[in-house]
């Protein structure tokens, strides 16, 4: 199930970054980049902070040519979608990405016996990690500092359904299903709703 869960995962970051890059006129290169970037990112930082070798796409190399063929096929793909499409396009696969690699970093980080904690903030960085890159890379801040709309919190929230419903019995993919949907579904409501977070201070001097 993780594993399938991982693909997913993969697939989703990896089409948010073929968008981005597009976007900003890359060749060839440059979109494998972000990608490449954008898709692993999130997992190569779980494996290291969990000292999990070989990581996980050197392991799964199959994974390294399912973003090489996306990188092929994506572009052309992208470029008969109208713009609005695009956008709702990349909304969705970043916020599936989102939900995917936090929830299973978090069910990693259990099986590595990590204390509950530590398992669901290694969750929450998995899920946030490849995005943060991927932005990075195009040249971009980063939409977790700058965007106001719940989106590292919405991980937050799926893992620790994960995590409750994990530790009340249910069946592993039950609870990592439910997981996914609820940070997957909160960030998409915060998107398509314009939920957000008030700055913290309320109030401040600081120019």
């Amino acid at each position: 199930m993780l594993i399938l869960i991982e693909v997913a995962a993969i697939i989703a970051f990896a089409v948010s970054g073929l968008i981005e890059s597009v976007r900003h006129r890359m060749d060839v290169v440059g979109v494998f980049t972000v990608a490449f970037v954008a898709a692993f990112g999130g997992g190569t930082l779980r494996d290291v902070l969990l000292d999990r070798r070989p990581l996980f796409w050197v392991q799964h190399q199959e994974y390294v040519w399912l973003v090489m063929a996306l990188t092929l096929i994506g572009p052309p793909l992208l470029g008969w979608m109208r713009h609005r499409w695009v956008d709702r396009l990349m909304q969705a696969t970043d916020a599936l990405g989102l939900g995917l690699f936090a929830v299973s970093g978090t069910a990693l980080a259990l099986a590595a016996e990590m204390p509950l904690i530590v398992a669901v903030l290694l969750g929450v960085v998995t899920g946030v990690f490849g995005g943060v890159l991927r932005d990075l890379l195009c040249n971009r801040i980063p939409v977790i500092f700058y965007d106001h709309r719940p989106y590292a919190l919405c991980a937050f929230i799926g893992c620790w359904v994960f995590v409750g419903l994990d530790w009340l019995g249910l069946e592993d993919w039950q609870a990592l299903m439910a997981g996914v949907g609820a940070a997957t579904g909160s960030r998409l409501l915060a998107v398509g709703l314009d939920w957000r977070i008030p700055p913290w201070p309320r109030e401040s001097s600081v120019d």
